[in-house]
């Protein structure tokens, strides 16, 4: 198959969602969770989450156009400036899935998906108990996409809780584990397999590839 840049632009809406979106290869699969000013908590599935540095600890997420939709995960951001990620695992892909639903601002997507809310350390907004891999973040900054109007949520890590015999001494984390799952698309889960790790690239051990 060879699309150009019309043939992307003529091809059918639903069609064309699930190339583009599937392009950029296995993503991530987290789930971003919430609370709002009125104690309503909210989850919802992204696969958008990115490392942006380590030294302020950064990561960033992409949120959708706000339009006509509510977007409540913005909206519990806004009212409080914390959230949580939570890493997918096989265990849960399912319930994980279907937090994408549409649901009502005051209706918690942990009781219609059968997940559970966890608060530690007087965090102001709930981790995912079943996830063994999960993040307290701090907003600190959204920048614009003004191209599309998607906006860039930044936030620090405030709080890294994962199991020890997960953490190499390294500090290198086995994702495979955890059983982490990534996502392809917009409903495509697939399980994590570690096939090789590599010293870090220098030119002084650089392989004869001949």
């Amino acid at each position: 198959m060879h699309l150009t840049k019309e043939d992307i632009e003529n091809t059918e809406r639903v069609k064309r969602l699930n190339i583009i979106n599937s392009v950029s290869g296995i993503k991530p699969a987290n789930l971003i969770g919430t609370i709002s000013a009125n104690n309503e908590p909210n989850l919802a599935i992204f696969s958008s989450v990115v490392h942006l540095g380590s030294n302020p600890a950064l990561l960033g997420f992409i949120m959708r156009p706000k339009g006509e939709v509510r977007r409540h995960t913005y909206e519990n951001i806004c009212d409080n400036g914390m959230y949580t990620i939570n890493h997918v695992h096989e265990s849960f892909v399912e319930q994980a899935h279907y937090t994408s639903v549409k649901f009502e601002k005051d209706e918690s997507e942990f009781d219609k998906c059968r997940l559970t809310e966890e608060y530690l350390f007087d965090f102001k907004a709930p981790f995912v108990k079943e996830s063994k891999l999960k993040l307290g973040m701090k907003f600190v900054q959204e920048v614009p996409i003004q191209i599309n109007g998607t906006t860039l949520i930044i936030g620090e890590i405030m709080h890294l809780i994962v199991p020890d015999e997960a953490v190499n001494d390294q500090g290198y984390i086995d994702l495979a584990s955890l059983g982490d799952v990534g996502i392809s698309g917009l409903n495509s889960y697939y399980t994590l397999k570690k096939t090789a790790q590599h010293p870090y690239a220098r030119v002084s051990n650089l392989p004869d590839f001949s």
